[in-house]
């Protein structure tokens, strides 16, 4: 939080107030450290699924100490619940019931984690109604945690399994902190292709991103983020900005390129300094993007077509230019919002922009996966940013507190993790993406 409402009701004398005034009291989440375990303590796997026993090897090769069926009284880190193979809606209230009992025992910061089929008109009735009903109960249990914990989705394409390279990779995300702030959220893996990092500290070793917009705020966290990760990156933003573009280059040792990415020749521009300087281009960042807020009643032109122009056809134009390229393996991650899902008052043209980045990502998967790379977009929801600290306190505060379970904004690493995560090539097979990073509100950036 940007200011001083979590610390007070979290510590000390203020603790023990706010409880007895019965005020909210929003938890700490549990970011990402490289030192830091990947869950806070045991996993309880529940449910049956013909990859259990190699799941679980895999599960404790990363360290985890996995617990079938029945945890004792021991406290949880986490429980991962395996629904593939559910068929029928009332298959569901044992494991489920089980795990209800079970969430009383986790620890702050725990993670449950479903894997699951997706439903389709082709399927029988009572196995699409078993597929559909595991949406609404992940959504719905997403709500109801506590202290930090979250709740998330993997859903498995026909063709994939709990122990595919994509799987997995989305399944070590949600477990880590690195998605504090990602709940009641579902990945679709759509193929098992990609590779796991021989080290999962530096998940990017070896690989050249850019960032554009890159100054400050959410793009200076991301190419701050790319580059703990093992990214050589180069950082973007208009000359105007070029002093804060250069203080964020120099933190991370990356290299700086000025350019306004609605110009024709953007991507040229982005091709011939990466691999010029770097050697290759593998991973784009399309961070860029401004707001020019106003009902649409009073929406005039310039308002309208500036935001168009910057926030979805600058992205279009460089993606033709990218795809023209034919540059291997190359991975696009945009950043979407949750005004472009649910809307948001006076935002008409800036809903229309991330709306459109959500249809090109999706639309432009197949294109990138002919080349052997991939697309997929963030959707944030209310980050602590610049312009979020310029809202009153009182209204800040308020708009916090109706956020569901985690009752406080995300922060602008949060996004970040998860753009890493979306570029890295354990993430192949989630072509055609849209994470939601927004604590299961709606409420956007």
């Amino acid at each position: 939080m940007a200011d001083k409402y979590m610390e007070l009701v979290n510590t000390g004398v203020t603790k023990k107030l706010a409880k007895l005034l019965g005020l909210p009291r929003p938890p700490r989440l549990r970011r990402y450290s490289p030192d830091a375990p990947l869950l806070p303590g045991p996993l309880l796997v529940l449910g049956a699924s013909s990859s259990a026993q190699e799941l679980s090897d895999t599960l404790v090769s990363w360290g985890l100490d996995v617990r079938r069926h029945d945890a004792g009284d021991a406290k949880l880190g986490g429980i991962l619940l395996l629904l593939d193979e559910v068929d029928h809606p009332q298959a569901l209230s044992s494991i489920m019931l089980t795990a209800g009992r079970a969430l009383r025992k986790l620890l702050p910061g725990a993670r449950v984690v479903s894997f699951s089929r997706p439903a389709s008109a082709d399927d029988e009735p009572a196995v699409a109604a078993a597929r559909q009903g595991i949406d609404g109960v992940i959504r719905s249990l997403g709500r109801e945690m506590r202290g930090g914990s979250t709740t998330n989705g993997i859903v498995l394409e026909e063709a994939t399994t709990p122990v595919s390279t994509s799987a997995l990779a989305a399944l070590r995300f949600f477990f880590s902190g690195r998605s504090a702030y990602v709940d009641g959220q579902f990945l679709t893996v759509r193929n098992g292709e990609g590779a796991l990092p021989a080290d999962f500290s530096q998940p990017l070793a070896g690989k050249v991103a850019v960032v554009t917009g890159a100054a400050r705020g959410i793009g200076a966290a991301i190419a701050r983020t790319l580059a703990r990760d093992g990214a050589q990156v180069v950082v973007v933003d208009m000359p105007q900005a070029g002093d804060s573009l250069a203080k964020v280059a120099n933190s991370i040792g990356a290299t700086t390129l000025q350019l306004d990415v609605t110009a024709a020749d953007a991507a040229q521009q982005i091709m011939d300094h990466a691999i010029g300087r770097h050697g290759s281009l593998d991973i784009v960042v399309h961070n860029a993007g401004i707001t020019r807020d106003k009902l649409l009643a009073n929406m005039d032109a310039a308002r309208w077509d500036s935001v168009i122009a910057v926030n979805i056809a600058s992205q279009l134009r460089m993606n033709e230019a990218f795809l023209a390229a034919k540059l291997p393996n190359l991975r696009i991650v945009s950043l979407a919002s949750t005004s472009g899902i649910a809307g948001n008052r006076g935002q008409t043209n800036y809903a229309a922009s991330k709306g459109g980045v959500i249809g090109m990502v999706r639309s432009s998967a197949k294109l990138f996966a002919e080349n052997g790379g991939s697309i997929a977009a963030v959707a944030p929801g209310f980050i602590e940013t610049e312009m979020t600290a310029k809202i009153p306190l009182g209204t800040r505060t308020v708009a916090r507190m109706v956020l569901p379970s985690l009752m406080q904004g995300g922060l602008p690493e949060d996004v970040a993790e998860a753009i890493s995560f979306l570029g890295s090539d354990a993430a192949a097979g989630l072509n055609g993406q849209v994470l939601r990073v927004c604590g299961q509100s709606l409420v956007g950036a």
